[in-house]
C-alpha cells in the first residue's frame, strides 16, 4: 500500500506540502482541537467557539441580515480545527465575557486598536499585552461605550488575572494554560499543555484528563473508587467533576 501511494504524484505533492508546513509552523499553531473540545476545555458553548473562530450570520432587530466577523484566525476554517494558540486566545475572550459582559463588537475594535499600537498579529496572547497592551485596550474600549471607572477597573482586573494564568516559554510565547472556572484569581487546579495528554484539559500536575474522571463517574464508579485508582485525594476528583458538570451545562 505504501509502495503504491509513493507512486501516486498527488500523494507525494500532499506529503511534501504537509512536511513544509510542519517545518515552517510552530507545533502550538497547528490544528488539533475541534470546537467541541475547545468548548469543553474552556467551559463555554461550542456555538460561541465557532462564532468567535469563523464568524456567524444573524439578523439584527430591524430584520437586516448581518454577519458577526471572527475574533481569532483559526488554524483551519473548514472543517474547523483550532490550535493551542487559538485555544489561548479564546480563553482570554471567554474570561472577558464570563466575568464582565463586554460587547464583542467593542472588544474587536479595541483589540484592533491595541494590535496596531503593538504591531502584533495575536494581541490577546502577545507578551506585551500584559504591559501597555491592556491600557491600550481599555482606552479604546472606554471610548466606544460609556464605561464607568468601576467598569474599567473590572476589565483590568479580569485581564490581568487571566493573563497571569498563561505560562510562557523562554521565547515569550504561550506554552501552557491554566483555565479558571469561577474566578480568575482561583488556584491553578486545571491545565492545558500541548505536550501533555495530547493537549487535553487535565488536573494540574497529574496529566489526568478531567473527561476520563467524568466518564468513570458516569459509568457508576464512586468518587472514592476513582480517587484510590488514580492515587489522588477525594477533593481533586470532586474538582474534576465540577468542571465536567459546568462544561456540560455550557454545551
Amino acid at each position: 500500500m505504501l509502495h503504491l501511494a509513493l507512486k501516486d504524484p498527488s500523494v507525494l505533492v500532499c506529503a511534501r506540502k504537509m512536511s513544509r508546513i510542519s517545518k515552517r509552523t510552530d507545533r502550538r499553531d497547528l490544528p488539533r482541537y475541534t470546537a467541541q473540545e475547545v468548548a469543553h476545555h474552556l467551559s463555554i458553548p461550542a456555538s460561541t467557539v465557532r462564532a468567535w473562530s469563523v464568524g456567524q450570520h444573524y439578523r439584527a432587530r430591524d430584520g437586516e441580515a448581518k454577519r458577526f466577523q471572527p475574533l481569532v484566525k483559526a488554524a483551519v476554517k473548514s472543517p474547523l480545527s483550532l490550535s493551542f494558540w487559538n485555544l489561548a486566545e479564546l480563553y482570554v475572550l471567554a474570561s472577558l465575557r464570563r466575568k464582565h459582559e463586554v460587547p464583542m463588537p467593542n472588544v474587536r475594535a479595541a483589540l484592533r486598536y491595541a494590535a496596531r499600537k503593538l504591531g502584533s498579529k495575536r494581541p490577546l496572547i502577545d507578551e506585551s499585552f500584559r504591559t501597555n497592551g491592556i491600557d491600550l485596550f481599555i482606552e479604546k474600549y472606554s471610548s466606544l461605550i460609556n464605561a464607568s471607572q468601576d467598569g474599567q477597573a473590572v476589565i483590568r482586573e479580569v485581564l490581568e488575572h487571566s493573563l497571569e494564568r498563561v505560562e510562557r516559554g523562554t521565547d515569550g510565547r504561550v506554552v501552557r494554560l491554566y483555565p479558571w472556572l469561577n474566578h480568575p484569581g482561583e488556584p491553578h487546579d486545571f491545565e492545558v499543555d500541548p505536550e501533555r495528554s495530547f493537549g487535553r484539559l487535565v488536573l494540574a500536575g497529574t496529566g489526568i484528563p478531567t473527561e476520563a474522571i467524568g466518564e468513570r463517574f458516569r459509568a457508576g464508579e464512586t468518587i472514592d473508587e476513582i480517587a484510590k485508582d488514580f492515587g489522588l485525594k477525594r477533593a481533586r476528583i470532586e474538582q474534576a467533576l465540577r468542571w465536567e458538570q459546568c462544561a456540560q451545562r455550557a454545551a
